[in-house]
């Protein structure tokens, strides 16, 4: 078995995939106005609208209603991060702090609230774990 993505649930995919193109550089796949993907060599962002909730599950998932999950992005350098969407993000919860486990990590929310996550290793063990 492989994870391969995660899909987030939308009202407005188009606003939630210009966000998630600005603050990755990754060009997403619109295959629909109801569904789209940003692809990374390690996992698939998907990004669906509420209606294609209604076709597979109906009322399974709602929009800007998540408080549990974190969407993780490892980055190169995650102070340039900060610096390239500084103006244009709404909510940073933290600016770039290092985490006792070894991550210099933003914490920011997109359009609909969720939380995301852009690290960098900065420890040699982190940096070992995240070996590319």
């Amino acid at each position: 078995m492989d994870f391969v993505s995660i899909r987030v649930i939308t009202d407005d995919v188009a606003r939630l995939v210009d966000f998630y193109e600005r603050a990755t550089g990754v060009r997403a796949s619109r295959y629909s106005e109801d569904f789209a993907e940003l692809r990374t060599a390690s996992g698939t962002l998907a990004i669906g609208s509420t209606r294609t909730v209604a076709l597979t599950a109906p009322g399974a998932a709602r929009p800007a209603d998540n408080r549990t999950v974190i969407i993780e992005f490892l980055v190169d350098d995650v102070d340039g991060v900060h610096r390239n969407l500084t103006g244009f993000v709404e909510d940073f919860v933290n600016e770039p702090t290092t985490m006792p486990w070894g991550n210099r990590s933003l914490l920011l929310r997109d359009p609909d609230g969720n939380l995301v996550n852009f690290f960098t290793p900065v420890t040699p063990a982190a940096r070992e774990k995240f070996a590319r």
